[in-house]
């Protein structure tokens, strides 16, 4: 019984070997250019019915926290069918490696804005480099397994994240801050991942 559940957990440990150096292609393209357009429309939104957002601080994060919910939950289901289908009986494992890669930037993005809320709403402001910050760290971390350009994204979100820090004081709250980086971001993601595929969700 022992050699077979030794067998067993090698067998689990090889797949899961696999699955961390395999590429993962569970992101469709036509999707992830569709988040960058919702930042966009996002950001829209807020430029025409928001125009004092420090006033309105609570709106303001439901506004951008609906959005990149929005853009998980499609993001996150075309993941699922897309890699069920691409890498068959790897999936789950694939599916596995990609969620480890992303949820600690996801979390820490999520804590970040409940504690600045919560203790430091003077510092809420600094939000939208942080978090562009935090999904860099995110992209960066899960490079490995995704096409090679992903990693240029991952420095724009960075630099990105970075400016917006620089500007919080002088643009509080800008819907430029927020739409525009996502925006370019997402839409470059979604030319990488099209260029590296070479297929639509068409297929």
């Amino acid at each position: 019984m022992k050699d077979l559940e030794r067998a067993l957990a090698d067998i689990t440990a090889i797949r899961s070997q696999m699955a961390r150096g395999t590429e993962f292609r569970g992101y469709g393209p036509v999707t992830v250019a569709a988040t960058g357009l919702l930042a966009l429309l996002a950001g829209t939104v807020q430029a025409l019915y928001l125009p004092d957002p420090l006033a309105f601080p609570l709106t303001y994060l439901g506004l951008w926290v609906g959005t990149a919910a929005i853009g998980v939950v499609l993001a996150g289901a075309e993941m699922i069918a897309r890699a069920r289908r691409v890498h068959g009986g790897l999936a789950d494992e694939m599916l596995y490696a990609a969620a480890e890669q992303y949820i600690p930037a996801g979390v820490a993005g999520t804590l970040t804005t409940v504690v600045l809320y919560r203790y430091a709403p003077q510092a809420l402001p600094l939000l939208p480099g942080l978090w562009q910050i935090m999904f860099s760290l995110g992209i960066f971390a899960s490079c490995r397994s995704l096409p090679r350009g992903m990693f240029a994204v991952g420095v724009w979100y960075l630099a990105a994240g970075l400016a917006a820090l620089a500007l919080s004081a002088a643009m509080p709250f800008s819907p430029f801050v927020m739409a525009v980086p996502f925006g370019i971001g997402q839409l470059t993601m979604a030319f990488v991942l099209y260029r590296a595929t070479g297929e639509s969700d068409e297929e």
